[in-house]
């Protein structure tokens, strides 16, 4: 996609931080934007701020985390603006630090689910809608670096954040037949408040196995502090889609590192030398699959 004049745009997580930069920088290059976020106040604010640019924003009260709120979203918006979006942004999203073995049920089940839940919920909401419409898309999620490897202090953020790169790579193969893109981002940290995440985590979803008091929350301010800023992260975000980038990371110092956990991985694979009867006769019988048995699972009913 290049032109961004005209399009809507649905933006999770769109009224601070990374979204509020992407409804800011695609507003601004002509976009009607649609911030959807768990908090009323931030939305007013968020508004007034994209309005005053001269920008076309409507904002969606949303818990991506709830499915039914989430269909009734996208139903708003095509009554507000007569069509499903040609823009998704999957951006919201929660953290949460502690020792791995002191991961409660409640920890996984909060940051899984909204890092990895509300990516799906906001796909299956929308993708469909955005096939009927017929019309060249582009999906944007924001993952992490934290999906590129594991961490002990910050386990099922980053097992959240690893699925989404791996569904965004099948929705990508999946999608291009459509003609719709899909990118995902992998940032590092960013000026946001998602240090304050823990605030927004549900009084009812049980206990954490994680220390979260004032002194935790001001340790990761000191990160995100020194971070990217939003706009210059949707900058980049712009500049990837308008190249058909599948992986968008504007972070040149995690490279070395990044490299380093994959060559791992590919040197842990062993030679061809070592069995190549079985892997001839396994390769065989996939590429046969791939061209022959894998077109029943491609058909659907109805």
């Amino acid at each position: 996609m290049q032109d961004f004049n005209g399009q809507l745009a649905f933006i999770t997580g769109g009224a601070s931080g990374a979204g509020l930069g992407q409804a800011l920088v695609f507003g601004r290059a002509g976009a009607k934007v649609v911030i959807a976020d768990l908090r009323a106040d931030a939305i007013e604010a968020a508004l007034g701020q994209l309005r005053a640019e001269g920008i076309t924003a409507h904002g969606i009260v949303l818990d991506i985390t709830d499915r039914e709120a989430y269909a009734r979203a996208a139903d708003e918006v095509e009554q507000v603006f007569g069509s499903a979006p040609t823009l998704l942004f999957n951006t919201a999203g929660v953290n949460s630090f502690g020792p791995v073995e002191k991961t409660t049920y409640a920890d996984f089940d909060w940051l899984i689910g909204v890092n990895l839940g509300g990516v799906i919920n906001g796909m299956v909401t929308f993708v469909p809608r955005m096939i009927e419409s017929g019309k060249p898309g582009h999906i944007v999620t924001t993952s992490s670096l934290g999906g590129l490897s594991g961490s002990a202090l910050a386990a099922p953020y980053s097992a959240a954040k690893a699925a989404v790169i791996n569904l965004m790579e099948g929705y990508a193969q999946g999608l291009a037949k459509h003609n719709i893109g899909v990118s995902v981002i992998c940032p590092a940290n960013i000026k946001s408040n998602i240090a304050e995440a823990s605030k927004l985590r549900p009084a009812g979803l049980g206990p954490s196995g994680y220390r979260e008091d004032e002194a935790t929350i001001q340790s990761l301010h000191s990160i995100h502090r020194h971070g990217m800023e939003p706009v210059e992260l949707a900058e980049w975000t712009k500049k990837g889609i308008e190249k058909g980038d599948l992986y968008i990371i504007p972070y040149p110092e995690a490279k070395e590192q990044i490299r380093a956990h994959f060559d791992r991985i590919v040197d842990a694979i062993l030679p061809i030398e070592a069995d190549p009867e079985g892997a001839k006769a396994r390769t065989d019988a996939l590429m046969e699959w791939a061209s022959n048995g894998a077109k029943v699972f491609a058909k659907t009913e109805g």
